[in-house]
């Protein structure tokens, strides 16, 4: 494993993840909201992609990161690309870990109901995830870690979801409804419309870069 990056102080994400193979960090930004023209930061957001994502991105050679980074059709690509995706989010400002899972549940309803594919399975897929997430306050530095394993066309995309509280330990939960799992994935890597602007525009100059090497 290579170095941690600093993402903001006192929150560190690993350069390189390994949970099936090795994964490098390709983007990384913040969360948060500004209260009365004060910025709070709430979680710090890690992408982790196979490198191998670059072959298919290769119609985008020659673009900058900028470029990318408006470009939602780009994005669509990356969620796509059958390549392994992990996600780790990273607690800065202490929350119950039920408000992460409520605004996890209000994002994927809100963009499956508008493509009308929110159907009764979709719904109790959901509340599963929701129910995942405790009452209880997660503290500082402690994160979610969510994978998406590389899946082809034919094959049904899942995800599994882990919490790693302050004392190392852990809880999991798989996601087995593919339109739930993919809106999940595009909660973070939906370009536009994804939930860390800053996450998305260093993504984009990291794969900008990748692509014109």
């Amino acid at each position: 494993m290579g170095s941690d990056v600093i993402v903001d102080e006192g929150i560190l994400l690993p350069s390189e993840i390994t949970l099936t193979k090795p994964l490098p960090l390709l983007g990384h930004g913040i969360t948060g909201v500004e209260i009365h023209f004060l910025p709070i930061k709430h979680t710090a957001i890690g992408i982790y992609i196979e490198p191998e994502v670059v072959k298919h991105l290769q119609k985008w050679k020659g673009k900058t990161g900028k470029e990318l980074a408006e470009d939602d059709e780009f994005f669509e690509a990356v969620a796509a690309a059958p390549v392994e995706v992990v996600v780790r989010v990273v607690v800065i400002k202490e929350i119950k870990a039920s408000q992460y899972g409520s605004q996890l549940e209000g994002a994927v309803r809100d963009r499956l109901a508008a493509v009308d594919k929110y159907e009764e399975e979709e719904e109790e897929a959901l509340e599963s995830v929701v129910k995942f997430f405790p009452m209880k306050y997660v503290k500082k530095g402690s994160f979610f870690t969510i994978k998406f394993p590389a899946s082809g066309p034919s094959e049904s995309l899942v995800c599994k979801i882990v919490i790693t509280n302050e004392d190392e330990e852990e809880s999991t939960t798989i996601v087995k409804n593919a339109n739930v799992a993919e809106t999940i994935k595009k909660w973070y890597l939906g370009g536009t419309r994804a939930v860390s602007d800053s996450t998305i525009a260093s993504l984009a100059e990291r794969l900008a870069a990748k692509l014109a090497s």
